[in-house]
């Protein structure tokens, strides 16, 4: 018993005809027959009832054709993975983020990836854009999601998406209804990210204070986006965010404040020059869609 065996007795089970069954396998009909008269031999049981007029199956054949046909559904699924096996898609597969990029699109990301190559470690590490880049340039990455600017010969980025800014604040503690209010925030505790850990983005809500009319009095710092949104929902201080934190941060305590559009910071997508795979190439095409 053959594995052409199967295949030709599905051909005729789902055709009920010898006729359109051998045109389906590019054969002619007497070797199909021979085939099938095989099976049935070794299997010591008859699987179709015919005559000149018609072809339908035992119920001895009824039960075959659905055994057979998941017994082969499996099988093509073991070769699929075999051959991702064979592909090098198997091993571990690096992506780090910047706190203020994950989401539920990470998330996503991770399931789709684990269902196209079950075979596959995934592992996420936490890490800021500067150590990002540099473990980039190690090949200690295989997926980098940061923030620009990334400037490096030894690095390839793709833009994600353009996020703007937002003053997030606790309701309760502060009323600012317009962003023409910012000016007189001169004097409120403010949280930022530590400017060591993410020099860039630190200047760069410098810069948005300085286009409001006052200087940030700085006195919490983080290094995570999730501690700094805290703070801010315990009423410790207010602080400028991507807005793009809004969606995964709806707290009735908490406010964003959309502020001017010519303020933006780009997420970036980034993998070490020349070491694409499959399994990037997959994770790039599913973020950006």
């Amino acid at each position: 018993m053959e594995l052409r065996h199967f295949k030709y007795f599905l051909a005729v089970a789902n055709t009920l005809s010898f006729t359109k069954a051998a045109a389906q396998l590019y054969i002619s009909q007497p070797p199909l027959s021979r085939q099938i008269k095989e099976l049935e031999n070794e299997i010591g049981v008859e699987l179709f009832n015919r005559n000149n007029k018609k072809v339908i199956l035992t119920e001895a054949g009824l039960y075959f054709k659905e055994q057979i046909t998941t017994q082969l559904q499996n099988l093509e699924s073991i070769v699929i993975k075999t051959k991702k096996i064979g592909e090098n898609v198997s091993g571990d597969f690096r992506i780090g983020y910047i706190s203020s990029t994950f989401s539920d699109t990470i998330t996503n990301l991770i399931q789709f990836l684990t269902q196209e190559y079950p075979y596959l470690n995934i592992k996420l590490y936490e890490v800021s854009t500067k150590k990002q880049i540099l473990a980039l340039e190690q090949s200690k990455l295989d997926l980098a999601i940061v923030r620009a600017p990334v400037a490096s010969s030894k690095i390839e980025s793709k833009l994600w998406f353009k996020d703007s800014y937002s003053l997030v604040f606790n309701n309760s503690k502060i009323a600012i209804e317009d962003a023409n209010d910012l000016s007189r925030l001169d004097n409120e505790v403010f949280v930022f990210f530590n400017k060591d850990y993410a020099p860039t983005y630190y200047n760069s809500l410098i810069e948005i204070c300085a286009y409001y009319g006052f200087t940030p009095n700085i006195v919490h710092e983080s290094n995570n986006i999730n501690s700094i949104i805290q703070l801010v929902r315990n009423g410790l201080g207010i602080s400028i965010v991507p807005s793009s934190l809004k969606k995964s941060h709806q707290y009735p305590e908490l406010s964003f404040l959309p502020l001017n559009n010519n303020f933006s910071t780009d997420v970036l997508l980034s993998i070490p020059k020349n070491e694409k795979s499959a399994v990037t190439d997959s994770a790039v095409s599913f973020l950006i869609g």
